[in-house]
Formats: C-alpha cells, sequence, structure tokens
C-alpha cells in the first residue's frame, strides 16, 4: 500500500489556508506536515482541512511564530512532541498512521544571519537544537519512520546555487552542515529525496528579497525527507514542487514529496 508524504513550511497556515487547501486538493498526499504555521491549535482551520478530505490533525501551535502540524486522509495518533535544547519552541510533533508508520515533523531553528554563537545567540541555538536531536534519535533508533520538516540547513554541494558564496552564509555553513550530518547517522536516517534524485542542482526555498526568484533561481534545498533505513528501499517518487512557489502570495518553500510502499 502506497503512502505518500509531503512536507512544506507554509509560513502561516491561516494567511495561506487556500494554499494548503489548493496543494491537498490537486496533490492529494496522504500525509502533509506543515512548519512554521505560526498559529495557536485551535485557530488552524481544521474545517477547511475536513472539507478536502483530511479529517485528521496533530498539532503544536504558538502564536505568531513557530508551529507545527501533521494534517492526514486517514487516523494518526501523537507519540511525540520534545522541546529539543529547552527553547520553549513548538519545533516537533510525531504521529504514528495506522499502517505503523511513525513521522517525525522538524522546524529546526533557522539560526540568524551570523555564522558565529559567541555573537549570535540563535547560531548557538540551532547548533544545540541539532546535539539535542543527534542524541535523541542515539538513544531511541528509528524504526519504521520518516523525518520530514525544515530543516534549514542545506547540506550539498548542489543543494545550493552556489557553494563557494555561501560557504559562510548561515544555512550552509561547514558547521551546519557537520552538525546535521550528526543527526542523520545517529539515527541512520536515509536522505530520501537525494536517493531518488542523486545528481543535480535541487532547490526547496527562494528568498522573498528576489525580485524575479524564478529567473534567479537562487534557491537552497532547506526541506528534506529521510527514512529510516529498514523501509528507505521502500521510498520512491521523490519530487519538488517548484511550481508552487510561483502561487499568488506564496510561501517562500516549496512542497517536498516521497512515496513508501509500506
Amino acid at each position: 500500500m502506497t503512502t505518500t508524504v509531503a512536507t512544506w513550511n507554509i509560513n502561516s497556515v491561516r494567511l495561506r489556508a487556500a494554499l494548503v487547501v489548493k496543494l491537498l486538493n490537486e496533490e492529494a498526499p496522504d500525509v502533509l506536515c506543515l512548519q512554521e504555521c505560526k498559529s495557536p491549535v485551535d485557530k488552524i482551520p481544521m474545517d477547511l482541512l475536513a472539507l478536502s478530505g483530511y479529517a485528521y490533525v496533530i498539532a503544536r501551535g504558538q502564536k505568531g511564530y513557530n508551529g507545527v502540524a501533521i494534517i492526514s486522509r486517514s487516523p494518526i495518533t501523537q507519540v511525540g512532541a520534545e522541546d529539543f535544547a529547552e527553547l520553549g519552541h513548538a519545533r516537533h510533533i510525531a504521529g504514528q498512521l495506522e499502517n505503523g508508520l511513525t513521522i517525525h515533523n522538524f522546524y529546526v531553528p533557522a539560526g540568524g544571519d551570523i555564522a558565529d554563537r559567541t555573537v549570535n545567540e540563535k547560531f548557538g541555538q540551532k547548533l544545540d537544537y541539532l546535539a539535542a536531536m543527534k542524541a535523541y534519535f542515539k538513544k531511541t533508533p528509528p524504526k519504521a519512520s520518516v523525518l520530514v520538516g525544515d530543516l534549514n540547513i542545506a547540506p550539498r554541494k548542489d543543494d545550493v546555487w552556489d557553494h563557494r558564496k555561501l560557504l559562510k552564509v548561515v544555512s550552509h555553513t561547514q558547521v551546519e552542515v557537520d552538525a546535521l550530518a550528526d543527526v542523520q547517522n545517529s539515527g541512520k536516517w536515509v536522505d530520501v529525496t537525494r536517493q531518488d534524485i542523486p545528481e543535480g542542482q535541487l532547490y526547496s526555498w527562494w528568498s522573498y528579497r528576489a525580485a524575479d526568484w524564478d529567473s534567479a533561481d537562487k534557491g537552497r534545498r532547506l526541506d528534506h525527507i529521510w527514512a529510516s533505513q529498514d523501509i528507505s528501499n521502500k521510498a520512491y517518487g521523490s519530487r519538488i514542487l517548484r511550481t508552487v512557489r510561483g502561487w499568488e502570495r506564496p510561501s517562500d518553500h516549496a512542497p517536498v514529496f516521497a512515496s513508501f510502499d509500506l
């Protein structure tokens, strides 16, 4: 049985509720994981989601920032909600589907603008968050699990528009790339997107600052789908829906998809 999972930093679920519904109606993933919902849970437009056939939602919310949600066609049970690095932020939620698949949805801190924790507290928080993720998955090895979300790191040279120019830019610095690799290795996670699309430039985020983001194409792959080693060979069909970045009043992220034959 196929389960298709999508992940999308929506940058305000209430502001872009119509876009969420549009994606659900047009692409029909079994599960959609959202980050940066910027909404208390009771303000998420559950009624609109239900009308599109997605009656099951688990979420953690905060007013105005952060926030994660997992939207599902079929029943999903919350099995985790960790406060990594004890930041007090709604950045993680985990749910389990009836077929046994566990989904971890993450919104890793962006880290601010300066890649130096001695002068930038936010960068330190990002590194601490990643270290806590590493410790968690080392202690609790994932099985039949998928990890998705805005991890706010583009790890590979071809995950950014210019590797050399971005080496000192937060999201592509070596210390961040190494920290993300430590998280991945701690759980023996497999990068499903790059398993399916091993070569070539691949982006999921384009800055609002670009006057013409499409033609400039100065993107980064910040959004990821990983699978635990025991189900990584069941993954296929990975794609990034770039066209969504061009919808009216869009998020600066595009949704990432992967399917699993479970």
